[in-house]
């Protein structure tokens, strides 16, 4: 599964390890307390191990500078301005971040490709007596098994989709058959938007498409192959964010199940959902423009007026019955035959939305 080999010495040494991922549930197994990535702050914002923390040994502007020597100047240069500037910033961290873990604390590090500033870090720590590991290639070798998990790879696990029209409680029963002990991938919490150009919590930021893929691939691997997946019913697009391949194709392909409910209940759990939009006069009144390629000026001035009298029910029934249920009925998952199942409800109160996912999740096994 992976090489261990200790390098170390001293009378008070810890000892320092060599991890080579072969897959990603590896780092699951690995007998480490905490990942620290070593890299900038910039390159920790794009993309990390999910779940590392950020103790960069060399912040943005220290790496361009020791950069900028390297190239221009020399390579002896480059390298004993950075060793001065890790050392300085390895001992803010034991003062700082680090300063309260204790004696048998094992921490796995790693930088860009497992390199100098991993392994400059790693040695230090090793020297105060900690057992501490570093990942062989770095960032790139885990961004290596991400991408053979969701763009060359067939997923293991069977998934079944939990589709439905706009409004039907879909993201809230997925989460309850999760409670209920079902497996579930949660695209839209991952990718950090609710689908639609509503779908952004306003004030949030969704992740990186690298970011995002990451979280994905570390979940998917935790799956147990043998049992159902459920995923919400997406476009192959989630905000601004991207399905992966292999993912969207078993989406694809994977058996259909719906979530049936009048347009007014859809209308009442919407206004709910919704909330922190529609409390927002001028972020609501905004979101409905951003509809102008779609719909005629005539129908978007009748949804700004609903939305300005707080007609916020009517507004959500209109917007179903014009604008998403159409587009919904012509979306790719739905155009591979009828749904396995159909789970009917009048209403989408906590009662119902509690049986109906006791519902889903009983069909599920």
């Amino acid at each position: 599964m992976r090489g261990l080999s200790d390098r170390g010495g001293g009378r008070y040494a810890g000892a320092m390890q060599r991890i080579c991922l072969t897959a990603i549930a590896d780092l699951g197994t690995l007998p480490f307390d905490e990942v620290i990535d070593v890299r900038s702050p910039a390159e920790f914002a794009e993309d990390h191990v999910p779940g590392a923390i950020n103790l960069p040994v060399l912040d943005d502007d220290e790496r361009a500078r020791v950069g900028t020597v390297y190239v221009q100047e020399s390579r002896f240069l480059a390298r004993r301005m950075g060793a001065a500037l890790v050392a300085r910033n390895a001992a803010r961290h034991l003062e700082g971040a680090l300063a309260d873990r204790p004696a048998d604390y094992r921490p796995l590090v790693y930088c860009w490709r497992g390199g100098q500033r991993s392994g400059s870090f790693a040695l230090i720590l090793a020297q105060i007596g900690w057992r501490v590991g570093v990942i062989d290639g770095g960032w790139r070798a885990w961004r290596r098994l991400v991408q053979q998990a969701l763009y060359e790879v067939p997923l293991a696990p069977p998934l079944v989709v939990l589709d439905g029209n706009t409004g039907t409680a879909k993201t809230d029963i997925l989460l309850r058959v999760r409670a209920l002990g079902g497996q579930v991938l949660d695209l839209e919490g991952v990718a950090h938007h609710r689908g639609s150009l509503f779908g952004l919590v306003p004030g949030d930021v969704q992740p990186s498409q690298k970011a995002f893929e990451g979280v994905l691939a570390q979940q998917l691997a935790a799956m147990d192959p043998r049992r159902p997946v459920l995923v919400e019913a997406e476009s192959n697009r989630i905000g601004a964010l991207r399905v992966p391949p292999m993912l969207w194709a078993a989406m694809r392909a994977a058996p259909r199940i719906e979530i049936a409910a009048p347009l007014a209940a859809r209308a009442d759990w919407l206004v709910e959902a919704y909330g922190d939009i529609t409390t927002g006069g001028p972020e609501l009144a905004a979101r409905i423009a951003r509809l102008a390629p779609y719909q005629s000026r005539e129908t978007l001035a009748e949804w700004q007026a609903l939305a300005s009298g707080g007609a916020f029910g009517a507004l959500a029934a209109r917007l179903m019955e014009e604008h998403y249920d159409p587009r919904y009925a012509r979306t790719a998952l739905r155009q591979g035959g009828g749904a396995a199942a159909v789970f009917e409800a009048e209403s989408l109160d906590e009662v119902a939305r509690a049986a109906l996912a006791r519902q889903v999740a009983g069909w599920l096994g």
